[in-house]
């Protein structure tokens, strides 16, 4: 199945770019043509960008990785938060604070606070302060999850970043860079798709475009997971296949065991003969079993 189809692209106006005087020259290989003072992405480089960004997402959480969805605009943030959540990722859509990959042990801190203030929140302890501090502390939380609630929780630093508007996002940008994070990013006709390992030409401003793009990027998410399950589940099965070869061969039928007559009658013999009490005990050479055969063989 195609990751995306050429009617989707067109549907979503992801080839209108911005005005011709608002253009990057960096951008030029992008671009097809420009109609009415508008320049025209060529889709058929974004399509393979789109493949090619899908691809390393993919692959980067098959790796067990995780994926940070980057999108503060308005048009972008209920797409991004939607998408992330959906695939499981985490998302920053409403402000980039400064050093959230850079100083991301100080961000660690930021997260902790906002899982303490929810706790308290939770288990009683707002009972006990004054109308003022509930209203403060309630305040902070609000601030701590309307910035962080999207990485909450997040432990490590991601694997790679999908940024809508990069010129927007210039400091994600500059700090993914600085941590040699991987950047796929939706690049317009104003960008600068330079430093970007995956960029995707397109309309970073369309709200259509916008989900079109988030939700590319959680499907390859999405599929990297099941993959990883499917692995799993196969790995089990073989070890349960092998566990089960090794049951079969160690447990043998009573039926198929192999009797040792000799020693099967002579313990008969035994018990015959301690019924009949016909044991004696000899002092030198240890205890003396005397068996009356006629007796113990009388079908013989």
């Amino acid at each position: 199945m195609a990751v995306v189809t050429m009617k989707n692209l067109l549907e979503s106006g992801v080839h209108f770019g911005h005005q011709v005087k608002r253009w990057d020259p960096k951008m030029k290989k992008y671009i097809f043509a420009e109609r009415n003072g508008i320049h025209i992405i060529d889709l058929q480089k974004t399509i393979q960008s789109i493949k090619d960004a899908y691809e390393a997402v993919r692959k980067t959480v098959a790796a067990g990785k995780t994926v940070l969805f980057v999108g503060t605009k308005k048009q972008a943030q209920q797409a991004v938060q939607k998408e992330a959540e959906r695939c499981g990722m985490f998302f920053i859509n409403n402000r980039w604070l400064g050093g959230m990959l850079t100083n991301f042990v100080t961000i660690k801190k930021s997260l902790l606070r906002l899982k303490k203030l929810e706790k308290m929140e939770v288990d009683g302890t707002f009972e006990n302060l004054t109308k003022k501090e509930i209203a403060s502390l309630g305040k902070e939380r609000i601030k701590l999850q309307k910035n962080l609630g999207g990485i909450k929780e997040m432990k490590d630093l991601p694997g790679i970043l999908f940024i809508i508007d990069t010129r927007k996002e210039a400091i994600a940008v500059a700090e993914a860079q600085r941590m040699r994070i991987p950047i796929v990013a939706v690049v317009d006709t104003n960008c600068n798709p330079e430093g970007i390992d995956f960029p995707i030409p397109g309309n970073d401003d369309a709200i259509r475009a916008i989900t079109l793009f988030t939700q590319i990027i959680a499907n390859a998410v999405v599929e990297a997971d099941n993959e990883v399950g499917l692995k799993i589940i196969e790995t089990l099965g073989d070890e349960d296949e092998d566990m089960e070869g090794l049951l079969n061969d160690a447990s043998i039928k009573e039926e198929d065991r192999e009797i040792d007559i000799e020693k099967y009658t002579t313990e008969e013999a035994y018990r015959a003969a301690k019924e009949d009490e016909k044991v004696d005990e000899d002092d030198d050479d240890g205890a003396q079993i005397h068996v009356d055969v006629d007796k113990v063989y009388n079908d013989q």
